[in-house]
């Protein structure tokens, strides 16, 4: 008797997104996102590589499609995959770090090059991958790479997380309002030429998720 796969929910955790999940459950990511029964959470989320911790998922059960063949015969199958890309644009004192070799270590693949004109660096990723270190300067510079971690912009996580990659130190990602947070808050909102008040309102959301985007 064949074993009934039925729909589960899954509650996020950290590093998880829509590709990963899809990834490891057999899906592709539009299936997942793209279902009724997920739509409030794309409404809330916007983007299905952005959740946050706690969020929660529903996997429908794999389609089973049936294929008919002659016997003794020999018949292929390919899987098809949707790679997902990781993109890193590297600083330095406001500029870019352009032609600049690295090492990049994810799960258990190594990958060298060098970053392009613009400070960037594009590589597709398994969809599930977790992450690793980037290493600069011939080995002087290490820099842990988390895929996947980078929480919502309405939550105080996520606007540290994001400052905190442009330079503006927070001294945490926790949800947290810190004196520390507000000062580079303030900071920010001040190279960007707008009202400093050290808080999150609209127009400084607006230009930080644009500027780290």
């Amino acid at each position: 008797m064949p074993v009934e796969i039925k729909e589960v929910v899954i509650s996020v955790n950290p590093g998880d997104s829509i590709p990963s999940i899809a990834h490891d459950y057999g899906h592709f990511w539009e299936t997942l996102w793209n279902l009724g029964a997920n739509a409030e959470l794309k409404a809330k989320r916007k983007n299905p590589n952005i959740l946050a911790p706690g969020d929660e998922v529903t996997v429908p059960p794999i389609r089973v499609k049936e294929y008919t063949g002659a016997t003794d015969t020999r018949h292929s199958f390919v899987r098809k995959g949707i790679p997902a890309k990781l993109k890193i644009q590297l600083f330095l004192l406001g500029e870019p770090r352009r032609n600049e070799r690295y090492t990049l270590i994810l799960d258990d693949k190594t990958i060298q090059g060098t970053t392009d004109a613009d400070g960037n660096i594009e590589h597709f990723i398994k969809p599930n991958s977790k992450g690793g270190k980037l290493i600069l300067n011939g080995g002087k510079e290490e820099y842990p790479v988390n895929v996947g971690h980078l929480n919502p912009i309405d939550l105080t996580s996520g606007a540290k997380q994001r400052l905190n990659n442009l330079g503006y130190d927070c001294g945490d990602d926790s949800e947290e309002e810190t004196d520390q947070y507000k000062q580079a808050l303030m900071q920010f909102q001040a190279d960007h030429k707008l009202p400093q008040s050290g808080e999150l309102d609209g127009a400084t959301r607006a230009k930080l998720e644009s500027v780290h985007s």
